[in-house]
């Protein structure tokens, strides 16, 4: 079982998004199958075989937009895992381009990306 002050401090070490593999395998450790981050406040839910719980929301509000532009995404999404833009700046992306949550299951190894229609916009086999 784990709690979301052992995941936060797994998350503190994270400074990009080439950081994101070892967050991963730690909190994998803890007993966490998957999670989902909602671009909108900065919430996450994790869950486990036995246990599910939440974060607060981690900032005031922001927009998503309705428009949906995967393409764009794609890219920003990869100059984020190699290092060169920021959480923030990655958050920011997100939201101008439509995502509004992602959702990470460790053991099927993808990271999917979601609208606000909670339609599939972009998905990718965790390394």
């Amino acid at each position: 079982m784990f709690n979301i002050q052992q995941i936060e401090a797994a998350h503190s070490k994270v400074k990009t998004g080439a950081d994101f593999p070892n967050y991963i395998k730690e909190i994998q450790g803890l007993g966490v199958t998957g999670f989902e981050y909602f671009v909108s406040n900065g919430k996450e839910i994790f869950f486990g075989k036995d246990c599910r719980v939440e974060s607060p929301d981690k900032y005031e509000a922001i927009n998503i937009s309705k428009d949906v532009n995967a393409h764009i995404f794609k890219n920003e999404l990869l100059a984020h895992q190699q290092g060169k833009t920021t959480f923030e700046e990655f958050l920011k992306m997100s939201a101008e381009t439509g995502i509004s949550y992602w959702k990470v299951d460790l053991d099927l190894k993808t990271c999917t990306y979601f609208d606000l229609e909670d339609r599939e916009v972009v998905k990718e086999m965790l390394g």
